[in-house]
């Protein structure tokens, strides 16, 4: 665990029908996941999700990378400087 870091990863999801998937790939990456925090906000059709993660950079990066792969969604992750 030494090569790994603490990171947050801010996810926006602009349409409900891509949670499954979402879900799926999140599901995937559990182990490296200390927690997460969805707010739903119905009145702009948009959902905030903040995951925050415990993984060596190469894995925050692949899964950071495949969520921003989904339509509808942006991810945008930032790191510790430990």
């Amino acid at each position: 665990m030494d090569d790994n870091r603490i990171a947050q990863i801010g996810i926006m999801v602009e349409d409900p029908s891509i949670v499954g998937e979402l879900n799926a790939l999140l599901h995937a990456y559990a182990p490296y996941i200390l927690g997460r925090m969805g707010i739903p906000c119905r009145d702009r059709g948009v959902s905030v999700i903040s995951l925050i993660v415990d993984a060596p950079q190469n894995i925050i990066s692949a899964l950071s990378g495949k969520l921003g792969m989904l339509n509808h969604v942006t991810a945008k992750t930032l790191y510790s400087k430990k």
